[in-house]
């Protein structure tokens, strides 16, 4: 890879601001002076420094937030603000996108990277990724409800579901379950408890794959994921 593309990626600067940079002599590899904005490097291979720190190079990155309500998950929206906005420059810098979507008034679990690859596998159809929500329900969620999620229910469109693993935590006037669902049709658990005659009041995505959401972190908030989250994130999608 070429230095000044390296150090662009990174949020150096633009390619112009970066060859300022090598011209001054404020950027070493190996110990060595680098002036030549063309020069080849291997940052798995060689240390690159900028003023004397240690420049971490990364090709890849992934991201899990706990989006909050109101914000959506898009690159970019001319009118509403969206899950990348929420991210500090040096990851926007990455262009990560947002993997598969939350409507606009749901929280929980969005997986955010810049691997293509990983991106079309989890959302790939063939691959029946389990995703999990935890809902607020207006109505008394049955058992008759579990069957029917169990069998697949025809939304409104027509379309019958794949089976989905409905699970009563609290029954009532307003009941919480969780939902377990394997494909991600337009607004699928609302037309899904639709369907049913109920409706979904609240909705937090939990889990997507082996992928589990950190509760530590608030609304909004986000962190890499650790190598062993990512590993298991790839090993899962191999199936």
């Amino acid at each position: 890879m070429r230095i000044d593309k390296l150090l662009a990626n990174l949020g150096y600067g633009s390619r112009k601001e970066v060859k300022q940079l090598l011209k001054s002599g404020a950027v070493k590899v190996d110990d060595c002076v680098v002036k030549d904005p063309k020069q080849h490097v291997d940052p798995n291979k060689q240390t690159v420094t900028l003023n004397g720190e240690v420049i971490e190079y990364k090709e890849f990155i992934y991201l899990m937030m706990n989006k909050p309500p109101g914000v959506i998950s898009a690159t970019e929206d001319s009118i509403d603000e969206t899950v990348i906005d929420l991210l500090e420059l040096e990851d926007q810098i990455f262009n990560p996108f947002p993997v598969g979507r939350l409507d606009k008034d749901t929280e929980g679990l969005l997986l955010i990277t810049n691997d293509g690859q990983l991106a079309h596998r989890l959302l790939s159809p063939k691959k029946h990724v389990p995703k999990t929500y935890f809902a607020v329900i207006d109505r008394e969620v049955t058992e008759d409800d579990v069957k029917s999620f169990a069998e697949g229910v025809v939304l409104d469109d027509g379309y019958k579901t794949k089976p989905g693993e409905l699970k009563i935590l609290k029954s009532g006037i307003r009941s919480d379950i969780e939902l377990t669902i394997t494909e991600g049709k337009f607004h699928q658990v609302k037309r899904m408890f639709e369907a049913v005659g109920k409706k979904v009041v609240y909705l937090k995505r939990i889990s997507m794959g082996p992928l589990k959401l950190d509760e530590t972190l608030e609304l909004g908030e986000y962190r890499e994921l650790t190598d062993e989250e990512i590993e298991l994130l790839k090993n899962d999608q191999s199936k």
